[in-house]
């Protein structure tokens, strides 16, 4: 027997990193590893499953060190190295190696070849192959001195003999915390494998009805007899298959107001064998995703769903929302673009976790629960969708869950009701819902231009603002076309009675933007914002990189306009989702806890007051800004503790009294671009204190000395990024190495008017300090996919030292620092000099920019 080491050691190794995002935390062994696709993808997701899904102990598990196998016969130094290797005791010896996981290889073949070879020479009766996209299970054979291999369905769970995998009761199935991977696996196969079906479109409908047999199984097996669905050892695919469609004759006959007589299952039999495989351990009611939005998600894959801005939500915003809105049993309820049915599922959950307490406190027996839920379902809940396949996807996830399919419509929920069916416009009619739960599609390309349907909407017209009041009104005019997004705020308030609660998945721009302020008007002469929760930009990443906020509105009671009387708003700023901008789990996420603040802010309780949950008066919302992070009271108390020691001064005031002149640069067209010798100066090109010495563009001494006296760049003006993505704010002065340059419309220019009153050196250090950054951040925000700070540049507040020494001694390190940069500057000219001539730079100046390209 040969000895490793014993995980237990590994376990306690020092951490080699302290926060670093190209890390992550071994979920075996618990020392941080390096974050590549490999570990992220396949080996920490696949461990992962290995002790939530099929219960192995973590103790019999090793990923670090990784456990080493023969790669011959009289290779004694063991050179393959195991991805997960997994052991029958916590003993970690040859003798018990039980499975090995190889997760290197990225094609099938390939990973199945080396897979074999690690089986081979080692005690391991089970192999898995796993990508982070597809996976392959062996079993490996030996028989009179002859080694084979065979495809199995499954792993069996710990405890379990192989001869187990298949044989699974109702109550054996275990949820399972992410079904994403399982459903890529999945279409990966499907994709590659299934016979004469390559559209994913017709690879979803064909896993969804899958889906919807696995959950009919669930609802209608008794809790100690054997699931339907399942593949077992031994059983050819041909059985499999023909179990699976026989369940879902039964799914169509009993749901034939949702299947067509023409839906069948039509993948071939090995392809169907494979599903069923990898699906049968699982409970998918009990499973924490919505396991239709995640399976739809997977295979209709970004380009369908940025085509119809169908972004599904997330399970966790879902809950959120939920809770803003807190339905209950006397609410009807709607969402009026409910995709696949989150939404609705998780109000009807609610709905009957409610009829669960209250016929328990009435010592009803199950059956008297199970109707009354039933009747829940039905009379409570409506759901509307244009895309005739969610329809279909919601109002069966809704049948097999309990029913209610019969209030899911395949309508356009924005279209005057008078267009569609009968039954549809007489069960879902403007004033009848008390509780509307929605995340309506939403793109920065997808336009309503009808103009019979732009009609019904105030927010399809053009608005104007009074200069003097600020208030908005209407004009009669149409405007040529309105986002869906938009037109969904005026009909969910239109759907809901007075006094109607709306959770609203929305545009993070429609909360902060100057040409959005008419809706938030348009909402307040209606309604009450009561909550407003902005999400992280990867919320919906990798499908889009629109930033969103979650908001509860009220309708007011009355139909005379906003009460006079004050109220709390309640707002969060949510900075982690759960997972990253490639869709991959990650252990930080804000929302579970800001939604336990939202239900105590419900309840009256106190709050904390950080940004995962605090309160603004009404009356304290400046300029119709509903953005959390532009409140956030934690940078407010860091600023108020400063006052002691600090003079608090705004840059408005500074440019209003003379000391400071704000200004922005101009646009010259691409075309200008590679004209000549003059950098033209844009956001990237600034840095670290400095304008970098190779920007990207030139222009000619034309288009610089017709906009040089416009722009007057001096020595120790502060150029700050105003608008980009992650620039904004960043800061450099111009020193005389770079003073003839031309500078672009997104970046702003302070020059100091008054020295003695701020040195911009001193500036320079002010703007650039943590205190000051967080403001500007605050005052970031959204238009489209870019951030600005527009005008409220004015707003953010100096914190200057009183104590002359300190301002002193921020002068001499600001001064050193610069000083330093030129100097640098100087040495990295003369060395490119010293390498070899160039046409372009002049060997007798002692240094000019590198603009490669210039004319």
């Amino acid at each position: 027997m040969t000895e490793q080491l014993d995980p237990a050691t590994a376990a306690v190794l020092p951490s080699q990193s302290s926060g670093d995002t190209d890390r992550l935390v071994d979920v075996v062994c618990g020392r941080e590893v390096a974050a590549t696709p490999e570990e992220r993808e396949a080996v920490q997701p696949f461990a992962r499953q290995l002790i939530e899904d099929y219960g192995y102990p973590v103790s019999h598990i090793r990923t670090r060190p990784q456990w080493h196998v023969k790669a011959s016969p009289s290779d004694r130094a063991k050179k393959y190295p195991v991805d997960i290797a997994v052991f029958s005791s916590d003993t970690h010896s040859d003798e018990s190696l039980q499975i090995v996981v190889e997760c290197k290889k990225k094609k099938r073949k390939d990973g199945r070849d080396q897979l074999e070879d690690y089986m081979r020479l080692s005690r391991a009766e089970l192999g898995v192959w796993f990508n982070g996209e597809e996976r392959l299970f062996l079993r490996k054979l030996e028989h009179k001195g002859k080694v084979t291999f065979e495809v199995i369905p499954n792993l069996p769970r710990y405890g379990e003999r192989v001869e187990d995998i298949g044989l699974y009761t109702r109550e054996s199935l275990r949820p399972t915390h992410n079904l994403r991977s399982t459903f890529r696996a999945v279409r990966n196969y499907l994709a590659a494998n299934a016979v004469g079906m390559t559209r994913d479109e017709a690879l979803a409908q064909q896993i969804i009805n899958v889906i919807f047999c696995k959950i009919y199984d669930e609802r209608f097996t008794a809790p100690k007899e054997t699931v339907r669905l399942r593949a077992g050892m031994g059983e050819s695919d041909a059985d499999v298959a023909k179990r699976v469609r026989g369940l879902f004759e039964h799914v169509v006959t009993r749901y034939n107001d949702v299947f067509d007589e023409n839906d069948s299952i039509s993948l071939d039999d090995a392809s169907l064998a494979y599903v069923i495989g990898e699906l049968q351990l699982y409970s998918l009611m009990d499973s924490d995703r919505d396991a239709v939005a995640d399976a739809f998600e997977t295979f209709i894959g970004p380009s369908l769903k940025g085509a119809q801005g169908q972004f599904f939500t997330p399970r966790n915003v879902v809950r959120l929302v939920a809770e803003m809105v807190h339905p209950t049993q006397e609410d009807r309820i709607i969402d009026p673009a409910c995709g696949s049915g989150g939404f609705l599922v998780e109000a009807l959950r609610r709905l009957w976790d409610e009829v669960e307490i209250n016929g328990a406190r009435l010592g009803w027996p199950q059956n008297e629960i199970d109707a009354d839920k039933q009747q829940v379902a039905i009379r409570n809940i409506r759901g509307v969708d244009k895309d005739s396949f969610l329809a279909k996807v919601a109002k069966a996830y809704m049948a097999v869950l309990g029913d209610g399919r019969g209030g899911v419509f395949c309508e356009n929920s924005l279209i005057d009701s008078t267009e569609w069916h009968s039954t549809a416009a007489n069960e879902v009619r403007d004033g009848l819902f008390s509780a509307v739960l929605t995340n309506p599609p939403f793109g920065k390309k997808m336009k309503v231009t009808d103009a019979g349907t732009l009609g019904q909407y105030d927010l399809a017209h053009k608005w104007t603002r009074d200069k003097s009041s600020g208030s908005f009104s209407r004009s009669a005019k149409l405007g040529d076309g309105q986002s869906p997004q938009i037109l969904f705020i005026e009909k969910c308030l239109n759907l809901l009675r007075s006094g109607g609660r709306m959770g609203i998945v929305i545009p993070e721009s429609m909360l902060c933007n100057p040409s959005h302020k008419f809706i938030v008007s348009y909402i307040l002469s209606r309604a009450r914002i009561r909550a407003v929760v902005t999400m992280p930009e990867e919320l919906f990443q990798p499908y889009t990189h629109a930033k969103t906020a979650i908001v509860l509105i009220e309708k007011y009671s009355t139909a005379g306009g906003a009460p006079q009387e004050d109220y709390p708003v309640f707002m969060g700023l949510a900075k982690w989702c759960g997972h990253d901008s490639r869709g991959h789990e990650i252990p930080h996420d804000d929302l579970p806890e800001i939604t336990k603040r939202l239900e105590r802010f419900h309840n009256g309780e106190p709050l904390e007051f950080d940004h995962l949950g605090f309160t603004v008066m009404a009356s304290e919302i400046q300029d119709l800004i509903y953005l959390p992070k532009y409140y956030n009271p934690e940078l407010k108390q860091r600023l108020d503790a400063l006052s002691e020691t600090h003079d608090l001064v705004t840059l408005g005031e500074l440019a209003e009294d003379g000391v400071l002149e704000v200004s922005t640069g101009h646009e010259v067209g691409k075309l200008a671009y590679g004209t000549g010798s003059i950098p033209f100066i844009r956001t990237s090109d600034i840095a670290n204190w400095e304008i970098k010495g190779d920007p990207k563009h030139g222009v000619s001494v034309d288009i610089y000395n017709s906009l040089a006296p416009r722009q007057n760049v001096e020595i120790d003006d502060i150029l700050m990024v105003r608008d980009g993505t992650y620039l904004v704010g960043t800061c450099a002065i111009v020193t005389e190495l770079d003073a003839k340059i031309v500078y672009q419309s997104h970046i702003l220019k302070f020059k100091s008017l008054d020295h003695e009153r701020m040195d911009p050196k001193l500036l320079l250090a002010l703007l650039s300090a943590p205190i000051v950054k967080e403001q500007i951040w605050s005052k970031r925000f959204t238009q489209d996919i870019i951030d600005t700070l527009g005008g409220r540049w004015q707003e953010v507040v100096l914190p200057i030292p009183r104590e002359p020494s300190a301002r002193s001694e921020i002068l001499t390190a600001v001064r050193s620092a610069i000083q330093s940069r030129v100097n640098a500057k100087l040495a990295g000219r003369k060395a490119m000099m010293l390498v070899a001539p160039h046409g372009s730079l002049d060997p007798d100046v002692v240094y000019d920019f590198l603009v490669i390209g210039r004319s």
